[in-house]
């Protein structure tokens, strides 16, 4: 019981230190995936339109 007791005192200690962000710093970070992701998304869109298109005329001869 006293390991369990030790364990807890120090996972306290650690999350003390433990530095949170904001609320601005995450909205920052969420913004920014959201915007590589969309970019990702809309060039994996073109890139299969584009290779499509590719095998669409090379299979029509």
């Amino acid at each position: 019981m006293n390991r369990v007791i030790q364990f807890i005192k120090a996972s306290k200690v650690e999350l003390d230190k433990v530095i949170f962000p904001t609320k601005i710093q995450v909205k920052q970070a969420f913004i920014a995936v959201l915007i590589v992701v969309a970019v990702i998304a809309a060039y994996l869109a073109l890139v299969d339109l584009l290779m499509s298109a590719i095998v669409s005329a090379s299979l029509k001869g």
